[in-house]
Order: C-alpha cells, then sequence, then structure tokens
C-alpha cells in the first residue's frame, strides 16, 4: 500500500499559477501511474491528469489542456501538477492517486490509493 500526501495548494487569482507535489512512500517501487482528481462543492470527482509508470504517457482533461501539466520525479518518489493560466472554474479540491496497473486509466475507480486532498482556490 502506498501512502499520499499532497501539497502546494493556496489562494490565488485568476491567470496566476500554482505547483502542487504529491509525495508518495510507503512502497519501493515505482510501477504505478499517478493521476490527479478534483472535487468542486456539489460537483462529482473529476479526472484532470495522469502520467504512466515510464512518464511517457500523460492524458489531460480537456478543460486543462494547454494550462496543466503532470510530470513525475523517480528518485524523490514524487508527482506534480503545474497549473498555469488559472481560472475560477478551477477552484477544486485536488487529490493525487495511484493506478497500480500497467494499462492508463483515466477514472477514479481504476486508482486504488488516494491523498487527503490539497485546496485550490482561485479568485476572479
Amino acid at each position: 500500500q502506498v501512502q499520499l500526501v499532497e501539497s502546494g495548494g493556496g489562494l490565488v487569482q485568476a491567470g496566476d499559477s500554482l505547483r502542487l507535489s504529491c509525495a508518495a512512500s510507503g512502497r519501493t517501487s515505482s510501477h504505478y501511474n499517478l493521476g490527479w482528481f478534483r472535487q468542486a462543492p456539489g460537483k462529482e470527482r473529476e479526472f484532470v491528469a495522469v502520467i504512466d509508470w515510464r512518464a511517457i504517457i500523460k492524458y489531460y482533461a480537456d478543460s486543462v489542456k494547454g494550462r496543466f501539466t503532470i510530470s513525475r520525479d523517480f528518485a524523490k518518489n514524487t508527482g506534480y501538477l503545474q497549473m498555469n493560466s488559472l481560472k475560477p472554474e478551477d477552484t477544486a479540491v485536488y487529490y493525487c492517486a495511484v493506478d497500480p496497473r500497467l494499462r492508463v486509466g483515466t477514472r477514479a475507480a481504476d486508482f486504488t490509493s488516494w491523498g487527503q486532498g490539497t485546496q485550490v482556490t482561485v479568485s476572479s
């Protein structure tokens, strides 16, 4: 079982940038896909981005494509979500999660371990 801790959230203005981090521990292998999801008040959790276990395949939600970049540092066992040109509609709690399969999925049900989330608030 892997433990995940997100950090880097905060309150910013529209157009600003933030970088979220996801530190993984409790697992020696890095053979897992790493995903980011978000959940706004009153809405369902939605997919944001995923990077595969080789850091080759990356998928993004259409709403963040071109603005967000997902990456991972194997040496630090940490994943990142660089968020640029933030919009008020990006306001949500952001969660990182891991999927131990080789196939890259984008459904929340594909991911077996989740962090506690970090709040991102974008003011207009």
